[in-house]
């Protein structure tokens, strides 16, 4: 590794010993070969003035829920050192106990909780402490030797036994180190699961860590990628296996099909029944990737879940104790023999870490305790679920109007939004949630990608927002161009029923799935001039009320909304909506809230009802069609 110290940066830190804290703890976080997503944890040593002038020898510890690569002064916790070197000489202290005492010395009651590691922290006697999960150590520590590997390659160093992280590693350290002269360490090294070096300089405590993980990395020999064979899962499977997951997990679930070099390696691994199971790299990361991934056979999916979860409930009844509640059973990974890897989770963030963590995994397999009380706590402190999280939602017509208010407002309640359209999103028309596929909703080859696309990105489908559709100019049924009518009914009506044809069974898998047609004010109620698009949509309402009659019976909902007087769209140009007022004796505003309410009906009132068709209060509805037009006398 190297050394990532800077100067210059460190001088604009320096004015306290909690400003270079966060200056190499930030350092340490920069590297995902160090700590990923929240983990390792830092502290220094310093006093603590209160309101009122009183001082305390204090130890500031990384705060639960913090990250060291972007960890703030506000992340560290300032404890009580004297309260935490009181409960390192106890004999039992049980984890509620101990996050309770710690948050009992806290010298700042709104912090955050202490790291678990607070106690081991106070008794190392320097100012600086940094651990992190160094892959290349972690890795060393692992192998079939691990414990003379690490004893020959560190005698300069102390080497801790495995012991669960929290009182119980503190009270080991304790009783390893009782009358021992601690200067003779540079560090520390918890076999299977990270390191800790120390001293009374942040710069040397850090530049410690990075010499340390070098020499692990020097007795890694390099190896030499093995692709394997690179079959493919098909489309259809991963959603088959989406909806087994999410079945088990309870609620919708994206997936993410991995298909790196490694991953195919992995996968093609000639021993992958006994290296798959072996477990992640530290206690810290189970809480993530659950104990191991499930060994899926793309033509026995259903057995390969079954099994993973009998096992998963097997293991859990055989450790639990009195206060572990199991959480749900469902895999967080699965490999899939010769085809690559999967990832579950709620959301694409969820996705994401587990992605890291595996990929750190494999990596460290190749190349060679989820019921702890405090971890489950971390789960608790995450956001509240999004009502779409875990579910995809495919929106046509999404770079723009009606179809981008849908896709910004899907996207914000936690849904993954895929947009198809035939031109790009305009920069920063488009929600930066949303994954946007150019496509040609008239093409059913454009429309066949698309799809498989969305699949192998995310798993699957949920929600369909039929919105694409042109709005042709003004012209009555005498001078009505047979391209022009052809063209609308080809865009506003044959391409749904293409796009429906090919998502149903898509659908058919998906969590609480459901259609949303936009459709428009013209169905009920016709204009002169219109004949071509209120034609077109009053075929995809009929289209959308017989699919409500055919989905039924698969719990697929199929609902419609009618907008009118939509004027935030690309359709309606400034000179348009002038020409229309002035025509209408009217201002621009009046015309704007030309109807019964008086009010201005916008994109974004359209997406909300979209959400709500497609979401819970909706869950018994289908086949309905609602205006979104501030009251119309024709419709009415």
């Amino acid at each position: 590794m190297r050394s990532l110290w800077s100067n210059k940066d460190a001088d604009s830190y320096s004015k306290t010993s909690l400003g270079l804290r966060v200056y190499t703890s930030r350092l340490l976080g920069a590297s995902s070969e160090l700590v990923l997503h929240g983990g390792g944890n830092t502290s220094v040593k310093d006093e603590f003035q209160d309101v009122i002038g009183d001082k305390y020898q204090a130890l500031f510890v990384k705060g639960s829920g913090w990250d060291l690569a972007t960890i703030e002064e506000p992340g560290f916790s300032p404890v009580k050192l004297e309260a935490l070197l009181a409960l390192s000489r106890l004999e039992e202290l049980s984890d509620k106990d101990m996050v309770t005492a710690q948050r009992a010395a806290l010298l700042e009651p709104s912090a955050p909780n202490p790291s678990v590691e607070a106690i081991l922290h106070a008794i190392i006697p320097f100012q600086f402490v940094d651990h992190t999960h160094a892959d290349a150590v972690v890795t060393l520590c692992n192998s079939a030797e691990g414990e003379r590997l690490v004893r020959k390659i560190y005698p300069d160093l102390l080497i801790v036994p495995y012991v669960m992280p929290g009182f119980e590693l503190a009270k080991e350290v304790r009783d390893l180190t009782a009358g021992i002269d601690w200067t003779q360490y540079s560090g520390m090294i918890l076999m299977n699961h990270g390191v800790f070096t120390f001293a009374d300089d942040a710069r040397e405590s850090y530049e410690a860590m990075i010499e340390i993980v070098t020499r692990a990395e020097k007795q890694i020999p390099e190896r030499k990628a093995s692709k394997g064979s690179a079959e493919q899962i098909s489309s259809d499977d991963i959603s088959r296996i989406r909806q087994l997951v999410a079945r088990v997990a309870g609620e919708p679930q994206i997936v993410k099909y991995l298909t790196r070099d490694v991953d195919y390696e992995f996968s093609n691994h000639g021993e992958l029944q006994k290296i798959s199971q072996q477990g992640p790299l530290t206690p810290d990361h189970v809480i993530r990737t659950k104990r191991s991934p499930a060994l899926i056979d793309v033509d026995e999916c259903e057995v390969s879940v079954e099994t993973f979860v009998a096992s998963y409930k097997e293991y859990f009844e055989r450790y639990k104790n009195a206060v572990h509640v199991m959480l749900d059973p469902a895999p967080k990974w699965a490999v899939v023999p010769k085809k690559g890897i999967l990832l579950f989770g709620s959301n694409v963030r969820d996705v994401g870490i587990v992605g890291d963590i595996v990929g750190h995994t494999i990596d460290a397999i190749l190349n060679d305790v989820e019921y702890w009380e405090l971890e489950q706590a971390k789960l608790s402190q995450a956001n509240e679920r999004g009502e779409f999280e875990g579910r995809v939602v495919l929106i046509t017509g999404g770079s723009r109007g009606i179809g981008r208010a849908c896709a910004s407002e899907f996207s914000a309640r936690g849904a993954q939004v895929v947009s198809l359209d035939v031109s790009e999103p305009d920069n920063g028309s488009s929600s930066p949630a949303a994954h946007h596929i150019t496509c040609d909703v008239t093409q059913s080859e454009s429309i066949a990608t698309a799809l498989d696309e969305t699949i192998k990105e995310y798993g699957g489908l949920d929600v369909f927002v039929n919105n694409a559709g042109i709005f042709p100019a003004s012209i009555d049924l005498e001078g009505m161009d047979r391209e022009v009518w052809d063209r609308t009914l080809e865009v506003n009506l044959s391409a749904a029923m293409s796009l429906m044809k090919q998502v149903i069974p898509v659908l058919r898998r998906g969590w609480q799935p459901s259609i949303v047609i936009i459709g428009s004010k013209n169905v009920p109620s016709p204009g002169p001039g219109a004949a071509a698009y209120s034609v077109s949509k009053a075929g995809l309402n009929q289209l959308g009320r017989v699919a409500a009659l055919e989905l039924a019976k698969d719990g697929i909902r199929v609902n419609m909304i009618h907008p009118n007087g939509i004027f935030d769209t690309e359709l309606w140009t400034a000179g348009l909506l002038k020409e229309r007022a002035r025509a209408y004796g009217l201002s621009e505003d009046e015309y704007r809230r030309r109807n019964l309410l008086s009010k201005e009906v916008r994109s974004h009132d359209v997406a909300l009802m979209a959400c709500t068709m497609a979401g819970d209060n909706f869950s018994n509805t289908t086949g309905s069609q609602v205006a979104v037009d501030g009251g119309t006398v024709g419709v009415i």
